[in-house]
């Protein structure tokens, strides 16, 4: 049964369109836009909105949203990133497989509220918190892909491989979950892709070797080998700290993008995750290998990482794609927007991405937070067009944050003034997982994420850790 969904608006080429509406077919794909429903169609009234292909959320670490909060003190958690994953680390000891799918739910959940449809989850809490196997090895990926398909997400699950601490450094206790051998590794994502059915559009896998410093040379080139026999989307945190440069300097003689340039393990399959302390000339060695960026600006600013200096990527021809990475916010406009607000930090000026040729202001930054991560997770999403799944979210016009908008300006309102609470309905596969800015499922995993907090972060007595 065909499904039209009536907006008063409806987002199409790159314009706002009124009289028109979204045909969904039941198998979940977007039939065309049309101008009256079809005979037998069922219609979805959705007067006073309008409607948007839904985000893609890049990069996350679920897990992360623990943290929120929490690490924002010299006191806690140091003056660095470097000493910020001690919080980290003390996040992710606490959780049995049952609260990593709680609290996995929970950041899904914010994404929903936030028009996202797709999230790639990079996912490398593998084992036991003493580092014992399970006898799943993927049980806890499993868990963050049944936290998806709880809230109604699409996920592409990003298996990392997390293989040492770094160069001549001893095993770090706190990664103590994140260890595997490249043996393992392998076979494991090898048993994931095996027991995830093929004709499920929801649930794809991809494959994550965590970093330079994470992951030696020899083993690197397996897993990019092996994932490229097998078409997958290969994800690496690339050049995020100066330190981290220097390590790679140290161990290979070459800084990350240099090194696999070298090795030839750029290509259009790869995505570079944060790429903030590249230089001019590795932005163009990105260029040349059909790289894609994944910036995740909220949680950069928020680790003092540094700043993807967009302009000279997107001069480059380079797509970047968006992430909420450590969870520290939850907003795709907002990073969006970041891309942009940061060089006017750097530079003094106003509207530097806007003077790069190709698209508008709005239309770059919007395009970031969707079809640039379709591209970046090899899915059929961020955009309405025919045979694409039926991935959108609408907002409230009459929303304060976008009032006297008109269908010219209403995008530039979008990207850099709406308030999230005016997003009111998610689809997913043509699905409403959002109706009216609720879930059904909300206060349960709301609750259940209130347990788990406060026993990671308050002892018996209910003193803070």
């Amino acid at each position: 049964m065909t499904t039209f969904y009536r907006p008063d608006l409806l987002f199409s080429d790159g314009r706002f369109v009124s009289g028109v509406g979204l045909l969904v077919n039941d198998d979940g794909r977007i039939g065309g836009v049309a101008s009256d429903a079809p005979s037998m169609a069922t219609v979805v009234d959705l007067r006073g909105k309008a409607l948007l292909p839904g985000f893609i959320n890049t990069h996350s670490h679920a897990f992360q949203r623990l943290i929120r909060g929490k690490s924002e003190s010299r006191a806690t958690s140091g003056g660095n990133f470097w000493s910020w994953r001690g919080t980290m680390y003390h996040a992710a000891a606490q959780l049995d497989p049952a609260e990593v799918f709680d609290v996995a739910r929970m950041t899904f959940l914010e994404m929903a509220l936030g028009g996202t449809t797709t999230v790639g989850e990079f996912h490398y809490l593998h084992t036991a918190p003493d580092g014992q196997p399970y006898d799943d090895p993927n049980l806890l990926s499993k868990q963050v892909i049944a936290a998806a398909r709880s809230v109604g997400l699409r996920i592409v699950l990003l298996r990392s491989a997390y293989l040492r601490s770094g160069y001549q450094l001893p095993r770090d206790p706190g990664q103590t979950r994140f260890f595997e051998t490249a043996t393992e590794f392998l076979a494991s994502i090898a048993a994931l892709i095996a027991e995830t059915p093929s004709d499920r559009s929801d649930v794809r896998i991809g494959a994550a070797p965590h970093s330079i410093r994470a992951v030696p040379l020899d083993d690197l080139r397996e897993i990019a080998a092996w994932a490229r026999d097998r078409r997958l989307p290969l994800h690496m945190h690339i050049s995020e700290q100066v330190a981290e440069n220097e390590a790679c300097l140290r161990e290979h003689g070459a800084t990350p993008v240099a090194l696999l340039a070298r090795e030839g393990l750029l290509g259009p399959d790869f995505t570079a995750i944060h790429a903030t302390q590249i230089t001019s000339d590795e932005t163009a060695t990105l260029a040349g290998a059909g790289v894609t960026i994944c910036a995740c600006p909220t949680t950069e600013r928020n680790l003092g990482d540094g700043i993807l200096a967009a302009d000279a990527v997107f001069k480059a021809g380079i797509p970047v794609a968006l992430g909420s990475d450590s969870q520290a916010q939850i907003d795709p406009l907002e990073d969006a927007r970041q891309l942009e607000y940061h060089l006017r930090l750097r530079d003094q000026q106003r509207a530097i991405l806007d003077q790069i040729a190709g698209q508008s202001l709005a239309e770059r930054l919007f395009c970031c937070a969707t079809a640039n991560g379709a591209r970046a997770l090899a899915v059929p999403a961020g955009e309405l067009a025919p045979g694409c799944p039926a991935d959108f979210f609408t907002v409230d016009l009459r929303d304060v944050s976008i009032a006297g908008h008109s269908a010219d300006d209403l995008l530039p309102l979008l990207v850099f003034g709406l308030n999230r609470a005016a997003i009111r309905d998610v689809a997913v596969n043509g699905r409403l997982i959002l109706r009216d800015g609720r879930h059904p499922l909300q206060n349960e995993i709301v609750s259940r994420y209130a347990e788990i907090h406060e026993k990671v972060w308050h002892d018996s007595a209910g003193n803070a850790r």
